[in-house]
């Protein structure tokens, strides 16, 4: 979240102590849900790859805004006296800018990268790598950084016992929207829109394939519907959680008009929710997580050495809940086994080192899964 370039109208009502004990249970819920996520691609061996460390990059940067920004938004509510302190002011500034940008453009990553999984299945595995996440999580984090130290860099101005400190450089205020919030929104609802018509059209090609199946119809309509549902939950929560801060900060920006502390504080804790709903959509959309997380919650990775568990074979029995095994010239969509006289050209199988790729719809749209990624924990599943 950025400062408030204007004095902002201080109310004092209610609103403050049940804003102290919203937030206070935000902090909460921040924490230990992005705790489990962390953990989670942490200790267990098969969760190390690219797109888990872009998710583990984004729950680290949720999970300080839990631990560094809320608590002391928390105290603003009680007290504004506290903006007087100048160090106080700049770590609060730091703090806000670095970890509320980092978020955002985290989630900007995660759209590149289901992008690729999704429009260049083939290329996937080269393009996005380890290498690749690295230096997309460096960049995230050195904008972030950079960002949030030309706001400590510009004039604060500190008012005793002021609303709030606030950056008298408008050009800061300017750019800092456009870099934090703006253009990654505009890049995301690009990058999904693609991601929505690239689906529809490859749930199409598959429906349009000489196919045995009976429910053909059906299962590409449901595709379609999970499409749309699932990039309107990405994109909903992230507009729904970040649009209203940025709007009514750029209109009192643009238009020097006072806006209630109250207001903002309401606006900030909408904001602050987004990192509470990241590990659930991001996460728990994959059953391997929901898996991960069981077993952390109830205490078992505690009573051994369960790091390389394999979690597929858990998932399995959601991803494949109909079958004993995946047969190399069958491809699933939506849980549903068909199979095809010959590969139809939007769900192709590839043989590089011995290794076949099978594309799955799941509730993220597409996985690309590779067979030596499965091993043969599915070949061998017992329901």
């Amino acid at each position: 979240l950025l400062p408030v370039s204007n004095t902002l109208i201080h109310t004092h009502s209610a609103i403050c102590v049940f804003l102290n004990i919203f937030l206070g249970s935000f902090c909460v819920v921040i924490v230990c849900g992005n705790l489990l996520v962390i953990i989670s691609i942490t200790y267990f061996k098969q969760l190390h790859t690219p797109t888990n460390y872009l998710i583990l990059s984004l729950a680290v940067a949720d999970l300080l805004v839990g631990v560094l920004v809320l608590p002391i938004s928390m105290e603003f509510t009680v007290s504004s006296c506290l903006y007087y302190e100048p160090l106080f002011c700049k770590m609060h500034v730091y703090f806000d800018v670095t970890l509320s940008t980092a978020s955002i453009l985290n989630l900007c990553c995660i759209s590149i990268d289901r992008y690729y999984a999704v429009c260049q299945p083939l290329t996937y595995r080269t393009e996005i790598n380890a290498h690749s996440a690295a230096v997309m999580i460096l960049v995230t984090w050195s904008v972030s950084v950079l960002l949030a130290t030309g706001f400590l860099v510009a004039e604060l101005n500190h008012e005793k016992c002021g609303e709030m400190c606030f950056i008298e450089v408008q050009l800061a205020n300017i750019l800092g929207p456009i870099f934090s919030f703006y253009l990654p929104m505009i890049i995301m609802l690009c990058i999904y829109l693609k991601i929505f018509l690239v689906a529809q059209r490859q749930a199409r090609s598959i429906h349009n394939t000489n196919c045995q199946s009976t429910k053909s119809g059906a299962t590409v309509s449901k595709m379609e519907r999970k499409a749309t549902k699932t990039l309107a939950t990405v994109m909903g929560v992230f507009l729904m959680c970040w649009l209203p801060f940025f709007l009514c900060y750029t209109f009192q920006l643009l238009n020097h008009v006072s806006v209630p502390v109250a207001v903002f504080e309401i606006l900030i804790c909408l904001a602050m929710l987004n990192s509470i709903l990241n590990p659930f959509i991001y996460a728990l959309f994959y059953s391997w997580f929901r898996s991960a997380f069981r077993m952390i919650i109830s205490g078992k990775i505690f009573q051994g050495d369960f790091s390389n568990t394999k979690l597929v074979d858990v998932c399995a029995r959601f991803l494949y809940p109909h079958t004993q095994r995946v047969p190399s010239n069958m491809y699933l969509v939506h849980e549903e086994i068909k199979t095809c006289d010959h590969q139809p050209p939007t769900a192709k199988s590839r043989a590089t080192d011995g290794k076949t790729f099978v594309r799955v719809f799941t509730m993220e749209l597409e996985v690309i899964l590779c067979r030596e990624a499965l091993g043969n924990s599915i070949h061998n599943a017992k329901y």
